[in-house]
């Protein structure tokens, strides 16, 4: 059983750092999708992932189109402010995509519109716009390890 987290036009190597180091801790696929906002031979990705790399199962995608031809049949679940749905009101299951935007921007508008019945949001108060992206991540991540009883961890 696997998941997959990807990350679309990620801007701040520590959050990807962190999420790949959650995903190398759970099994789960990290997808990178271009352009990104750091390079991948970044000191502070590197030191956030610390000696976990190698464990975690990227890829990288010039565009999400291509995640989504790649993965055809998938289901695609979408991190957004901008939905009233909860996480916790779906049920997922072994291959879904949980698909986060850029720190500061989000998921672009035309990705939100296209898939209008997957988005779903972190309840949280309104003194602040969103959560930490890595934060989202893990939230969401292991919502979803939950439901499926933790499967292959310990």
């Amino acid at each position: 059983m696997a998941f997959h987290i990807v990350l679309v036009e990620p801007e701040i190597p520590a959050n990807t750092g962190n999420i790949s180091r959650t995903c190398a801790a759970t099994g789960t696929y990290l997808h990178l999708v271009r352009p990104l906002g750091f390079s991948t031979d970044d000191k502070t990705l590197k030191r956030a992932g610390l000696d976990y790399w190698h464990s975690v199962k990227l890829e990288y995608h010039d565009s999400f189109d291509e995640v989504k031809e790649k993965y055809a049949g998938s289901r695609f679940f979408f991190a957004t402010t901008k939905t009233d749905k909860r996480y916790t009101d779906f049920e997922f299951r072994d291959g879904d995509f949980f698909v986060f935007g850029r720190e500061t921007k989000g998921l672009p508008p035309e990705i939100l519109e296209a898939h209008p019945g997957q988005t779903m949001r972190m309840p949280m108060s309104e003194a602040v716009r969103s959560l930490n992206l890595s934060n989202s991540a893990a939230i969401i991540l292991f919502e979803a390890l939950r439901q499926n009883d933790f499967p292959g961890l310990r």
